[in-house]
């Protein structure tokens, strides 16, 4: 019995060095390891996932998120980014680029003042503190996306990112205006960590099984027989 025990605790031990070392990515159970230190992160409780083929590039809810955050339309303010390349065709030739809220980080990590921080109040959600931005703009550099979940507001002069309307000045307790305002139901918010290999995760089917092959948009883009 002695032995056993002691056995499982080497492999305990093992398993834990490894991760440590690694800095490893632990998102079942919510957090990460960071380093020798082993700072632990919280994992987000909110997400938000697109559908890009079903989006309609309207930018509704880029309209929807700078009136929720800002109090004004202004598409240059919004936290979602939708883009539209005129020189592509279907189903490449639109994205939506929102936050991924990531599980590690990497803007929250360059923050010199901790204005980019993990807000354990609101679920642990990735968000900016205006009070201690000093529009160093290391988190938009940091992002490892095209285009940059960040953006640099010129108006308030400090950085900015989705908080999934945590804080949304002009939107209080309603959920993401951006789900709320897509015509198309082309963003859905969820609680389940997306898969974090490419952009899978994040850009997923939300169109229901009548979308099929006879469906207008789909039936265009399909080869002819």
């Amino acid at each position: 019995m002695s032995k056993r025990k002691s056995q499982n605790s080497a492999s305990e031990v093992s398993r834990r060095d490894i991760l440590k070392a690694a800095g490893a990515v632990v998102v079942g159970a919510r957090f990460i390891w960071l380093g020798d230190g082993v700072v632990a992160i919280p994992a987000s409780k909110g997400y938000l996932l697109v559908d890009s083929k079903k989006c309609g590039a309207c930018t509704s809810c880029m309209a929807a998120c700078s009136l929720a955050h800002e109090g004004q339309v202004n598409l240059s303010l919004a936290r979602i980014q939708v883009v539209r390349n005129p020189l592509e065709f279907f189903p490449n030739d639109i994205t939506v680029e929102q936050c991924r809220q990531c599980p590690d980080p990497a803007c929250v990590k360059v923050c010199p003042t901790e204005a980019l921080h993990v807000d354990k109040a609101s679920g642990n959600v990735r968000m900016v503190d205006p009070r201690k931005c000093i529009g160093c703009m290391q988190c938009i550099g940091a992002c490892p996306f095209e285009a940059s979940r960040l953006q640099w507001n010129p108006e308030t002069k400090h950085s900015q990112k989705c908080d999934l309307c945590t804080h949304a000045q002009y939107w209080r307790d309603k959920g993401p205006a951006c789900v709320m305002a897509c015509p198309m139901s082309a963003i859905k918010y969820t609680d389940t960590i997306p898969i974090q290999v490419g952009s899978a995760g994040y850009d997923v089917n939300l169109r229901p099984a009548s979308w099929g092959p006879d469906h207008w948009y789909v039936s265009k883009a399909l080869p002819k027989k």
